[in-house]
């Protein structure tokens, strides 16, 4: 597959990416066994030839294992790409998984840019993304702190992830931001009641994370589908055999559309969200070239404003069952 993917500005920004980014999360971290590393770092050269520029990583993911990988399989290409990252947990200084608590405060995150750049070998972050929003620093003083970073020339562009509609706009006053990841997919469509309007005011770019359900609306996941204890999706209501059942139909309606457009669930999904905004940019994640190669053929499909309307009118009429995080988790959401 030689498909040159189109590119696509993030909001009101000069930051020009691929139209589908690479989140890589899952090549060390989250969804069970880990892969191998020599494996993934031939994806990741293997993603930057097939004309990928947006690749997604985070201090927390591993922790500090993800960014190191990311570091070294795209060092010798490091100007030719946009590198992701993120600040914004108390980790275990340590390296063993899990972390104490949310921490934005300005000074922690003066400190942990240092930690970041050098395992992702680099002297400047592309996005610096907030994790999640800490409610106990002012937003304003996170905004700050990451100005400062740019002004420094650590840091290229500012983000946030997942926060509501006042946080980004409080955040914007400050520090302009360049581009908002939370999950959104065609069984999580909360962002378009009052997150996308905002973003187009304020021209933010999208990054939607988990675009394809962590794998649900591919297709290949059931109510017979077991996940180890160490995948994530354990712990998520939503894949319950009972949610994964009620949820199928959104899985059938994507095979059916797909079915006429020669294309796969997947590749459905993908070029439903692409056809939103053309500021919108998802990262779905892929430890398999067949899968990566799959994900980036969505660039090529162009669903009419029929299809568009019949995808949509379809999925109004389907109730999706089950929470997306368990309680704990999304306690720390859309603050």
């Amino acid at each position: 597959m030689e498909t040159k993917i189109p590119k696509r500005k993030l909001g009101n920004s000069n930051l020009e990416v691929s139209a589908i980014g690479l989140g890589c999360m899952g090549m060390n971290f989250s969804y069970g066994a880990i892969p191998d590393k020599k494996e993934m770092i031939y994806l990741l050269h293997k993603a930057v030839k097939l004309g990928v520029t947006f690749f997604d990583t985070a201090e927390v993911y591993g922790p500090f294992t993800n960014e190191e990988l990311v570091g070294e399989a795209l060092s010798p290409v490091r100007h030719d790409v946009v590198i992701a990252t993120k600040f914004g947990f108390n980790l275990n200084p340590d390296g063993s998984p899990g972390w104490s608590g949310l921490n934005s405060r300005p000074e922690h995150i003066k400190e942990v840019v240092e930690a970041s750049l050098k395992r992702l070998k680099t002297d400047y972050i592309d996005i610096y993304y907030q994790h999640r929003v800490d409610p106990e620093v002012p937003i304003e003083e996170v905004a700050g702190a990451v100005q400062d970073l740019i002004k420094a020339g650590k840091v290229k562009y500012f983000g946030l992830s997942e926060a509501g509609v006042q946080t980004i706009r409080r955040a914007h006053a400050v520090q302009p931001v360049t581009a908002l990841q939370s999950e959104y997919s065609l069984w999580w469509r909360e962002p378009e009641d009052e997150i996308l309007p905002t973003l187009e005011e304020l021209g933010i770019g999208f990054v939607p994370f988990s675009p394809l359900g962590r794998g649900f609306l591919t297709g290949t996941i059931n109510e017979n589908t077991t996940f180890d204890k160490t995948d994530f999706r354990s712990t998520v209501p939503r894949f319950t055999p009972e949610n994964l059942k009620a949820n199928q139909a959104v899985v059938d309606l994507l095979a059916q559309v797909a079915k006429r457009k020669n294309a796969t669930s997947a590749q459905i999904a993908l070029a439903w969200l692409l056809a939103q905004k053309p500021w919108i940019v998802p990262i779905p994640g892929t430890t398999r070239l067949k899968r990566l190669e799959e994900n980036l053929g969505a660039t090529s499909i162009e669903l009419s404003a029929d299809e568009l309307q019949e995808i949509r009118t379809a999925v109004d009429n389907i109730a999706i069952a089950g929470n997306r995080y368990s309680e704990a988790t999304q306690k720390m959401i859309n603050r």
